[in-house]
């Protein structure tokens, strides 16, 4: 089983909808245990659907300021979790110079769902709860010896 780290990076395009939720999740689950952040590739603003549903579940986003990997003061994480290509692709550039484990986990981006309102806020739901499930798995030491 992997030692949990005591730091750790969510990525994705614009760090506004899948890294501020998998940052909120990681926080509520562990945040007293690990350092976590989130960004993305270029600069965005919190997505109103992402601050809706993770709001479903009591965690407030609204107030998340998205920042981009060059906006790091520090780039000393243990893990980096990269949930698109993009950002795989950006994650992998620092770990040329330095020594961190990097992790990607491929995730739909929910802002391509069309229909009404309510289908739309489904797609981004079915995301929160997909990371909330691979955050558990992955840091908790309990849910790993289950087998996630």
């Amino acid at each position: 089983m992997a030692r949990a780290p005591g730091s750790v990076l969510f990525a994705c395009n614009f760090n506004s909808v899948r890294s501020p939720m998998a940052e909120g999740l990681a926080k509520q689950l562990f945040g007293d245990s690990i350092y976590i952040d989130s960004v993305g590739v270029r600069q965005g603003s919190v997505d109103g659907f992402a601050v809706a549903v993770m709001a479903e579940i009591g965690i407030d986003i609204a107030r998340h300021d998205a920042k981009t990997f060059d906006d790091l003061e520090d780039t000393s994480f243990d893990l980096v979790i990269t949930l698109t290509p993009e950002a795989q692709h950006k994650a992998v550039e620092l770990t040329r110079t330095m020594a961190i484990e990097l992790e990607y986990w491929p995730t739909y981006d929910p802002t391509d769902a069309r229909g009404s309102r309510e289908a739309i806020l489904e797609s981004y739901r079915q995301i929160r709860d997909d990371l909330q499930r691979r955050i558990q798995a992955r840091f908790d030491p309990e849910e790993a010896e289950k087998g996630g």
